[in-house]
C-alpha cells in the first residue's frame, strides 16, 4: 500500500476518492501533494475494485494555487532542475492496451491523467486557483459546488499560461473566454464557469459532494468500464485526428467491442430489464 502526503485516500463502492488535505492553506499545492496524486491515481487505476476517480478538496477549498512558501524559494537559474524533480518520473503510468494509445500527445507533469483508463472527475468544492486550476483542465469532468470560485491567477504574480493551460483552455471555453481568464486574472462564479464551459455542472453547496458521488456511483455501476476507457482514449486521441483517422479508429474498436463480455451483457440487461453486470472485459 503506498503511502501520501498532503492527501486523503479512500476506496468505497467502487470509487477511488483522492482529497487535496491541507484545509488551513486552502489546500494549497506542494511538490508532496503532487507526487501522493499521482502515486494515488495510478493506484487507483490498477486497482480492479476503482471504476472511478474523484478528487475533491477538505474543508472550504480545493485548491488555493502554489504554495507561496514554495514559489519564494524559486530560484530561476534552477527551474529546469526544478521542474525535473517533480516531474515523478519513478511512478509508472499502466498501459491499459485499451483504446489509442495518447501518451505521446499528452505529456509534462499532469499529461498523464489523460492515459488513466478510468474516468477522473474534479469535484470542485471551493476556490480553485493557478496550479489547482491547471490540474483540474486534465480530469475527464469538472463538477462545481455554487460557492466555489475560480482565476487563472498568473498575469497577478507576473507568471505566463503553465504546463499546457495555454492549449487546453481554448479548447473548454474558446479563445476570447481563455484570453480574458488568462489576462485578467479576475475571479469568476460557478455560474459563469458552467456558462463558459469552464465546468460541466454545478450543484448546490449543502449537497454537493452527494450529488458528485452519485453521478461517479452511475458511471461505477451502469456502464462498461471497458467502454468508458475506450471512448476516453479516443476523445483525447481525436484533438490530434483529422476525422477520417476518427471514423478509422472508432470502426476498428467498434469490431473489438462486438467480441466482449459487456457487450453481451450490456444487449443482456437491457432484454431482461435489470441492472447491468459489467465486467470490464
Amino acid at each position: 500500500m503506498s503511502t501520501y502526503e498532503d492527501i486523503l485516500y479512500d476506496v468505497k463502492d467502487n470509487i477511488a476518492l483522492i482529497t487535496l488535505n491541507r484545509p488551513e492553506k486552502l489546500n494549497a499545492w506542494t511538490a508532496a501533494m503532487q507526487a501522493s496524486i499521482k502515486r494515488a491515481i495510478v493506484d487507483a487505476a490498477n486497482d480492479d475494485n476503482v471504476r472511478v476517480i474523484v478528487i475533491t478538496g477538505a474543508g472550504r477549498g480545493f485548491c488555493a494555487g502554489a504554495d507561496m512558501g514554495g514559489l519564494q524559494k524559486i530560484e530561476p537559474g534552477k527551474w529546469n532542475e526544478r521542474e525535473l524533480a517533480r516531474a515523478d518520473s519513478s511512478i509508472d503510468i499502466p498501459r491499459a492496451n485499451l483504446g489509442p494509445d495518447v501518451s505521446e500527445h499528452y505529456t509534462g507533469r499532469f499529461g498523464y491523467l489523460m492515459s488513466i483508463p478510468k474516468p477522473i472527475i474534479a469535484a470542485i468544492n471551493g476556490p480553485c486557483a493557478g496550479i489547482g486550476l491547471v490540474f483540474t483542465l486534465y480530469c475527464d469532468m469538472r463538477f462545481a459546488a455554487l460557492e466555489a470560485k475560480f482565476t487563472t491567477s498568473f498575469s497577478q504574480r507576473g507568471l505566463i499560461a503553465e504546463h499546457g493551460i495555454s492549449w487546453l483552455l481554448p479548447r473548454l471555453t474558446g479563445t476570447a473566454h481563455a484570453l480574458d481568464l488568462l489576462f485578467s486574472a479576475r475571479k469568476i462564479s460557478a455560474e459563469e464557469a458552467v456558462r463558459i464551459g469552464l465546468v460541466n455542472r454545478v450543484f448546490p453547496q449543502e449537497n454537493f459532494a452527494a450529488n458528485v458521488l452519485g453521478y461517479a456511483s452511475h458511471l461505477a455501476t451502469a456502464v462498461s468500464p471497458r467502454a468508458m476507457a475506450v471512448m476516453k482514449a479516443q476523445v483525447w486521441k481525436s484533438l490530434f485526428q483529422n476525422l477520417t483517422d476518427a471514423i478509422a479508429i472508432g470502426d476498428a474498436e467498434m469490431q473489438k467491442s462486438f467480441a466482449t463480455q459487456d457487450f453481451k451483457e450490456g444487449v443482456a440487461h437491457f432484454v431482461e430489464k435489470r441492472p447491468a453486470r459489467f465486467t470490464g472485459h
